[in-house]
């Protein structure tokens, strides 16, 4: 690298972290988990609303699943979907298709038939597992893809015993908790695990696909992030690596799994870097019942909490939550979206334990930057790259910028992805001639070598030519008692071709759109201060919990 891209960082390393990661010790992620219900045999892996599942039995049920799926002739290599929430039958299903030798795809369950039918044409899935409850979205779709195997599992399957949870499952209300559908020749989960079919182990290796992680859905055309078997072992070895500097990480900690299996950060953090640590997962199927999601809580000592900045806040606002036991709490991860410091403050000062907060996207496996773990207070930054992991902040032209200017972050890494699923176009556009993956996030690195985000290049509003960035506004509006949540846009302006227009989450019934705009003027100088504010119950998000601008801008 050129002298302006010296390796910051990496006189922030603590000692006891490598600079790069070692050999890899497996050739596949079925391998890791292979091994991890090897080792863990006896202990609990999984458990959602009373109910669990330990390493033994998810060895033993994903073997008959790899069985029945190599029984139906498919080949190495050929796509199997997954569209299920956090129950244990995920917690089977994904290592049965990484086992038998074939790639997992991951399907939100709250598609709409539209984008349903995308992701398994794009991704030329061949068969399916789905809960009953979003079946009827797969018989709307089903003539116009290639499916050939559906497995349909009920709620009152005995190993979810989950027939009374779905009912708060999803976001939007519905009045028939099971629509009505029809597949005919579809198979009953129950029909599958009760078969009896020759399992023969995948011969895998590092170049191997092993999951199409989609994304990119609410900025246009869903593509398939194409990771292979090297990628997320790469990064599950690199967070091996961060975990170092906790000295008193129970040997089987427990994570509390609140994000969704099937998004990428709940995926690897909590389902595949947690086998590998032998870790006790509780399933959360419904996040959003702040209430029903903190009397579960109550009933664990849990010691690694990954989730979102939206997801903490609301926690922070329950008074029962506030009065839990944190003792237990070695570890929490923020990522998805940036974490507010109001927010991180509130969380440490509560729980006791700081938010270490991460970098990354479908792209990076995910992990690519992250904050130590040891680190005595809340940075505001995304943190030091993960060991073997170059970033760089580029201009508008791919070069390198001066440290402390403002660029778009750009990654490279073992855990970068081979490209986008049969888009050899778009992969072109985001990955630079020396291999770096350009992220469209705008960043600066800082003399430490740490990362600060200031928002998507897509996300930024310009104000007579200045460049407002929105979650530096958010940021600073949320620190106000009286305001939940904020989300920032840009809005057409006859002198300044953009003002900042502010919508409103408020907690105080009495507060004005004045109050917000004198508060606002505290912190921000004028051409960021919001010309409108608009007040709402609630914002617009993703199934993650990520505000979604965009809908916003829209409206």
């Amino acid at each position: 690298m050129a002298a302006k891209e010296e390796k910051l960082w990496l006189k922030s390393y603590p000692s006891q972290i490598a600079h790069e990661i070692p050999e890899l010790a497996y050739s596949s992620v079925a391998g890791l988990l292979e091994d991890a219900c090897k080792n863990y045999a006896n202990q609990p892996a999984f458990t959602c609303m009373g109910k669990s599942i330990n390493y033994s039995e998810i060895d033993e049920k994903s073997k008959i699943i790899a069985g029945w799926l190599q029984s139906k002739g498919l080949q190495k290599g050929d796509r199997v979907a997954i569209m299920m929430p956090n129950i244990l039958q995920y917690t089977i299903v994904l290592p049965a298709i990484l086992r038998a030798g074939y790639v997992v795809v991951n399907v939100n369950p709250l598609y709409t038939p539209r984008e349903l039918e995308h992701q398994l044409n794009d991704s030329g899935a061949k068969a399916i597992f789905v809960v009953e409850n979003f079946a009827s979205t797969v018989e709307q779709v089903r003539s116009k893809v290639g499916l050939e195997h559906i497995v349909v599992t009920s709620m009152g399957d005995t190993l979810g015993g989950l027939k009374g949870a779905i009912v708060n499952l999803v976001v939007r209300k519905v009045k028939k908790m099971v629509p009505a559908w029809n597949l005919p020749g579809h198979h009953s989960f129950k029909s599958v695990l009760g078969s009896n079919h020759a399992y023969t182990p995948a011969e895998l290796g590092h170049d191997d696909i092993a999951f199409l992680q989609y994304t990119g859905g609410t900025t246009g055309v869903s593509k398939g992030a194409t990771l292979s078997n090297a990628n997320v072992l790469s990064n599950a070895a690199q967070n091996d690596e961060w975990l170092k500097v906790i000295d008193d990480l129970p040997d089987n900690p427990t994570y509390i799994c609140a994000l969704p299996l099937y998004h990428i950060f709940a995926l690897t953090v909590n389902m595949i870097m947690g086998m590998r640590l032998g870790a006790h997962n509780i399933l959360i199927p419904n996040p959003r019942d702040i209430p029903g999601f903190v009397k579960e809580l109550a009933k664990y000592e849990y010691n690694v909490f990954p989730g979102l900045n939206t997801l903490f806040n609301a926690l922070l606002n329950n008074d029962d939550f506030r009065s839990h036991d944190f003792s237990k709490l070695k570890l929490t991860l923020g990522g998805g979206m940036a974490v507010q410091q109001p927010v991180a403050e509130r969380w440490k000062e509560v729980t006791g334990c700081n938010i270490s907060e991460g970098y990354g996207l479908s792209e990076t496996s995910p992990v690519a930057t992250a904050n130590r773990f040891d680190a005595p207070k809340f940075s505001g930054t995304i943190g030091l790259p993960l060991p073997s992991t170059d970033i760089s902040i580029r201009d508008d032209d791919g070069k390198p910028v001066a440290n402390g200017e403002v660029g778009e972050i750009c990654i490279r890494g073992p855990q970068v992805m081979v490209g986008y699923w049969q888009r050899p176009e778009a992969t072109a556009e985001v990955m630079t001639n020396d291999g770096f993956f350009k992220s469209g996030d705008m960043g600066f690195m800082n003399e430490n070598g740490q990362t600060k985000i200031v928002d998507r290049k897509k996300d930024m509003i310009l104000v007579s030519g200045f460049n407002v960035y929105p979650n530096e506004v958010e940021e600073f509006a949320v620190g106000h008692e009286g305001i939940l949540e904020a989300a920032a846009v840009g809005i057409a302006d006859d002198h300044s071709g953009e003002v900042v227009k502010l919508f409103v989450v408020k907690t105080d019934p009495s507060l004005t759109e004045d109050d917000v705009k004198e508060w606002c003027k505290k912190g921000l100088t004028n051409y960021k201060r919001p010309s409108v504010v608009e007040f709402r119950d609630d914002l617009p998000k993703t199934n993650v919990g990520k505000i979604l601008r965009r809908e916003l801008r829209d409206t």
